[in-house]
């Protein structure tokens, strides 16, 4: 019979001053039950996804539930199959649990209006409602719902910029927002709260509450929800989707790209192909090599990849910080 693993994706905005102090219990919690994923520890709370046995993962939450801060964790679930979506186990200590890089920004005290998956349709239905998708655009590209507004950000440190470029937003009355799992848009609701608008919305939840809860035939969703983890998406009912990772840009990528001429797996999609330099396509051939040879000895080949990508984006660090260096001693030679 196939494995099955319990997939739970929580977050919870709340004061954790000692935050620091309960990252190794928890990890060493985990790991004792061969749960897997990435936990994410700040002062304003938790925030992750984490995959095992349902034994296990029950196990996590009562643990976690049973500090009286995080008595009201809520989280969702879902199931895959054959292998844990995660590779490995890690809890991570941050200064923000979701990162927008706007710290008067505070969901523990001031959020928009949660808006129950069944009563979603209807809002979002309303003339005078705009809808906005607050997620990557990568995250954009494979599914939203229908008439959202696409802020096309990379990342959502992006967010507070393009909401106060928008003048537009000012002409109607309501604002809903929807991210996967619901933490992002309840910061991004905060935010518009402290940016002045008054009657501020979002998806309880998340898509993937929505997924799960409301049937197809009545779902305004189009498409499928990118995730992160191994799975890549999911559709409706929460079932696995037919999406894979572009292994140099991580672009999620369709069985239609992959018979591009510009897809070579491991090292270019029709995403990135005319985006990455000559020295990277040769960067990632190389990593890829690597890949299939500690996959054929019956090593670690994720070890390798992963290590592989460190190594990618040490070097892009590098060439960054040069090319800063550079521009200021250029500066400093027209100054003088």
């Amino acid at each position: 019979m196939t494995e099955k693993f319990l997939v739970a994706a929580l977050y919870k905005f709340v004061s954790l001053p000692d935050f620091e102090k309960l990252r190794e219990p928890l990890l060493e919690f985990c790991r004792e039950r061969e749960i897997m994923g990435t936990l994410l520890l700040a002062k304003e709370g938790i925030n992750g996804t984490i995959a095992g046995p349902e034994k296990g993962i029950r196990e996590v939450l009562a643990w976690l539930r049973s500090d009286p801060r995080l008595a009201g964790l809520e989280h969702k679930e879902s199931w895959a199959e054959g292998e844990n979506p995660f590779y490995r186990m890690k809890v991570r200590l941050k200064r923000e649990i979701v990162t927008m890089g706007v710290p008067e920004v505070d969901p523990n005290e001031v959020v928009g209006t949660y808006v129950e998956p069944e009563q979603w349709n209807e809002l979002i239905s309303q003339p005078d409602v705009v809808l906005i998708d607050t997620r990557n655009d990568y995250e954009v590209d494979i599914g939203t719902f229908k008439g959202a507004v696409d802020p096309r950000i990379v990342t959502f440190r992006e967010f507070p910029e393009w909401v106060r470029e928008q003048e537009r937003l000012h002409n109607k009355p309501k604002i809903a927002m929807f991210c996967t799992g619901g933490i992002r848009c309840e910061k991004a609701s905060a935010f518009m709260k402290m940016e002045g608008f008054d009657e501020v919305y979002h998806l309880k939840g998340g898509i993937l509450k929505y997924l799960e809860n409301i049937p197809e035939e009545n779902s305004m969703w189009e498409g499928e929800c990118f995730v992160f983890d191994n799975r890549v998406s999911v559709g409706h009912g929460l079932k696995p989707g037919p999406y894979d990772l572009c292994h140099a840009c991580r672009h999620p990528i369709s069985d239609e790209d992959k018979q591009s001429p510009l897809y070579h797996h491991g090292i270019s999609c029709p995403h990135c192909h005319d985006k990455m330099s000559a020295e990277q396509k040769k960067r990632f051939a190389e990593r890829q090599h690597q890949v299939e040879l500690a996959k054929a000895r019956g090593h670690d080949h994720v070890a390798a990849d992963q290590q592989a990508l460190r190594e990618e984006k040490r070097r892009q660090r590098e060439e960054q910080i040069a090319k800063s260096v550079a521009g200021e001693m250029a500066g400093a030679s027209e100054d003088a």
